[in-house]
């Protein structure tokens, strides 16, 4: 492909600076709404960030394999970069600033954010250079209704099966049973195993966004739109009998978000693709080096929470403290701020890379 679209590489970092926005509040403790996830059932504009990040993985594996042939070389490269993501969000769930650096066993948690990204990448991938969209879009239908029926209908220990939080979700037991202590919470992970199959549906969507834009289809704005609002529906009617959920990455949340992200991705290509307006370079430089940036405010945050300025007080909250906190100004706006600043950081850096050239390529 000899011309970038620009739309993608946007909407690309303008994921990944959410994604940093919405995991460095000043405190947990007081944050808009919007920027918190569901309890469980539903969804908010923060629950709509990942699957946003994992459908432009798609996306962006059509414009990188379109012309990848299946032999070894590309498996080779393939699983290469899945494991390289695995291995960061692992080395991520195990750091710890003492000595010897790493938790114990028992304590680090296997899945995660990372780990969820390199699976995704890698069965992406793979099926989408040995088929094609006819075969593509059958593996995604299959997947989404298979797992409908395996969490709605299969029952578990001879109980029926539950979308609730509860020992007979499949989800959440499975989970339980394959990674004890390495999750998340005591039953149940956001990034579990069984929710990771339709993740991969949402990477599928992506790619099939990917081959309209590539195609020689007249009107694409509106395709995508019609798209986008069609999912949208589509899963809030499924919501009906499968709960909108981010924790347990229902079928209809994976139609909602894929609905949803065509939609902004739509806008976006309009502006920039077809009417050729300048905007969002900001964002581009993010997502030039989306991986590295979110890994670099992860490990950096996890050290502002550990480094401890005294025995109550980590670093993190003294900088929240002493520079966010005013009695003029509400908490959630202050914390807000501090999110802010730190998004701020990170697109400097994200400009000063993109600028001085340097691309790491995970």
């Amino acid at each position: 492909m000899k011309e970038r679209i620009t739309s993608v590489d946007i909407f690309r970092g303008a994921t990944i600076v959410l994604m940093i926005l919405v995991n460095t509040p000043g405190t947990w403790a007081n944050v808009y709404a919007p920027f918190l996830h569901a309890n469980w059932h539903g969804y908010t504009p923060t629950d709509l960030v990942f699957p946003f990040f994992l459908f432009i993985v798609g996306t962006s594996i059509v414009f990188a394999y379109q012309n990848k042939t299946a032999n070894s070389a590309t498996y080779k490269k393939i699983s290469i970069r899945a494991l390289k993501l695995i291995g960061l969000g692992l080395f991520l769930g195990a750091f710890t600033i003492h000595f010897p650096f790493f938790k114990d066993f028992e304590s680090i948690r296997f899945p995660g954010v990372l780990q969820r990204i390199g699976v995704v990448f890698f069965f992406t991938s793979i099926l989408f250079i040995n088929f094609n969209w006819k075969v593509l879009l059958g593996i995604c239908i299959t997947i989404l209704i298979g797992y409908w029926i395996w969490m709605g209908f299969i029952p578990l220990n001879g109980i029926t099966p539950t979308f609730d939080r509860a020992p007979n979700n499949w989800a959440n037991y499975i989970d339980l049973h394959v990674f004890g202590s390495h999750m998340y919470k005591d039953d149940y992970d956001p990034e579990g195993l069984l929710s990771t199959l339709p993740s991969i549906a949402t990477s599928l969507m992506g790619v099939f966004t990917g081959l309209l834009l590539l195609s020689k289809q007249k009107n694409k704005t509106r395709l995508l739109l019609v798209i986008g609002v069609a999912l949208v529906l589509l899963g809030h009617l499924w919501n009906f009998y499968f709960p909108i959920n981010k924790a347990l990455w229902t079928s209809s949340f994976v139609l909602v978000t894929a609905g949803w992200a065509n939609i902004i991705l739509a806008i976006i290509y309009y502006m920039t693709d077809v009417k050729g307006i300048k905007f969002g370079s900001v964002f581009r430089y993010a997502g030039a080096n989306a991986i590295t940036v979110y890994f670099l405010s992860s490990f950096i945050s996890k050290l502002f929470y550990s480094i401890k300025v005294n025995s109550d007080t980590s670093l993190h909250q003294w900088l929240f403290e002493n520079l966010y906190l005013y009695d003029a100004i509400p908490v959630e706006l202050s914390s807000l701020l501090y999110g802010l600043t730190v998004v701020s950081f990170y697109l400097f850096l994200a400009y000063i890379m993109y600028k001085k050239k340097i691309f790491i390529k995970v």
